[in-house]
């Protein structure tokens, strides 16, 4: 897959991504102003049956008895004398009304005195439950007259030394409510007080009866978005593994290229009449093919191992092992190759319990693909020195050269299959990219570690730590 068709796959599923981010933000957004203003509706309406039921209240007799004294500056009305013995029925009970009517009008305060703080915290409780509210609330009776709150939360109010109410919180709260209603201002009377009511709990609540469906929205878009972001990474990966597995096979055909050219070229000169007759030149050659043939040999068991672990196809012959003698014959065989480039090669050996439970045939795999990655990128005379030492449980090989460094995106990985180094002028580098990979796979099934250091012109180090037991 190209770049462009990428970068245009990731363009199109961002946009959409978006696009549903906002959607949803949308619904939900107008799914709680809808709950807000439903809510508001009714708060209203429960409000103005409350006003209603306080408004029945004043117009009560008892209430009118209560009130009288403050209307007429008397112990009794001077009216009730007169008229209530001859008042039965009926015209008993609109003189009532028309009491209640003129104490509202000689003392429209006289109607906030009728309240009474349970029935009005009764009535909210009724009316707010009979419309699915059941929640905290603050509420008040506030008074024009003394422009403070007469009745707070069911009591009446206590007004200290300063002339205002004690509970000034609950004050200030209900001072900024949105939600109150003018009392006593039926039938053209001027309004003497209001009702405000506050829900502190309000936010939470409308947050909650979109909950279910907030929820649902957060989980169905983090799922989208991980698929998203799922999919461009298994696209990335995929178009990397390409790559790798097209420099594979191109290197791969470069190895087996030359030792197959060569392996013709040797056939086909012992099958030459001037040849037939020399068997110095026929054993020559035979030994030119027969050593190409071994190398091209060595190159398919490289990747066939490789295929065996991905499987975990593979079974340790574990047996006891000093990693010093190991370090050792790895060192010597190497150092042939050193010499040729006039570098040099030193080892010391530090550890002093060197014995580990390992796979003889694989550890000196580890060994020998570090020292060869550490002489072919030496573009110089090879600087090699490998060390072993004592550690905590185990013990710690560290190969270190002083050839061409990685960089940070090399160094990150380089334990990739297939991955290799860029060399930048350097072109005689030659190999798979499996070496390290391989590295990897012996250490982590001996249960070790293994760890890099480079710096780009300084060279690198790899440290590979086996335990002594397996079990531990």
């Amino acid at each position: 897959m190209e770049k462009r068709t990428i970068q245009a796959i990731i363009i199109l599923m961002s946009v959409a991504l978006i696009g549903i981010c906002v959607i949803q933000f949308y619904w939900l957004k107008n799914g709680i102003d809808l709950e807000a203003q439903n809510f508001d509706n009714q708060v209203r309406y429960s409000l103005n049956r409350v006003k209603q039921n306080l408004e029945d209240d004043a117009n009560d007799i008892e209430n009118i008895k209560r009130g009288q004294s403050s209307i007429f500056n008397k112990d009794k009305d001077p009216l009730e004398k007169i008229f209530k013995p001859t008042l039965d029925g009926f015209v008993r009970e609109k003189y009532e009304s028309q009491v209640a009517n003129i104490a509202w009008l000689l003392n429209p305060e006289y109607a906030l005195g009728t309240i009474s703080p349970p029935d009005l915290s009764r009535y909210l409780r009724v009316e707010l439950l009979s419309q699915g509210i059941d929640l905290n609330y603050d509420f008040g009776v506030y008074s024009n007259d003394e422009e403070d709150y007469i009745i707070t939360n069911g009591k009446f109010s206590v007004v200290n030394v300063s002339g205002s109410s004690s509970d000034s919180g609950v004050s200030t709260r209900l001072s900024q409510s949105m939600y109150q209603v003018n009392l006593f201002d039926s039938e053209g009377r001027t309004t003497v007080g209001s009702l405000r009511i506050f829900f502190p709990e309000k936010t939470s609540f409308l947050l909650k009866s979109v909950l279910p469906a907030l929820i649902s929205s957060i989980l169905l878009t983090g799922l989208i978005l991980f698929c998203f972001v799922y999919t461009i990474n298994v696209i990335l990966t995929q178009k990397k593994v390409s790559l790798m597995k097209t420099d594979f096979i191109n290197n791969m055909t470069h190895e087996f290229k030359t030792p197959i050219a060569t392996i013709s070229l040797a056939a086909d000169s012992i099958g030459n009449p001037m040849v037939k007759g020399n068997e110095k030149l026929i054993d020559r050659y035979a030994d030119i093919i027969k050593q190409e043939n071994k190398r091209m040999l060595t190159q398919v068991e490289k990747v066939l191992q490789i295929a065996r672990l991905d499987k975990k196809d593979f079974t340790l012959k574990l047996v006891d092992i000093n990693l010093n003698d190991q370090v050792t014959i790895a060192v010597e065989n190497t150092r042939l190759r050193v010499n040729q480039r006039d570098g040099k090669i030193e080892a010391y050996l530090k550890a002093k319990n060197a014995k580990v439970l390992g796979d003889q045939n694989h550890i000196s795999n580890v060994l020998h693909n570090l020292l060869d990655n550490a002489i072919k990128y030496s573009p110089e005379p090879p600087d090699i020195i490998i060390t072993t030492n004592d550690v905590a449980n185990g013990v710690e090989i560290t190969v270190a050269d002083k050839g061409i460094g990685m960089s940070k995106e090399d160094l990150k990985r380089i334990f990739e299959k297939f991955y290799r180094v860029s060399t930048g002028n350097l072109h005689d580098v030659k190999g798979f990219g499996l070496g390290l990979s391989y590295v990897k796979a012996i250490t982590d099934a001996h249960k070790g570690k293994v760890k890099a250091q480079s710096e780009l012109g300084k060279g690198s180090s790899f440290t590979v730590y086996l335990p002594h037991d397996l079990n531990l």
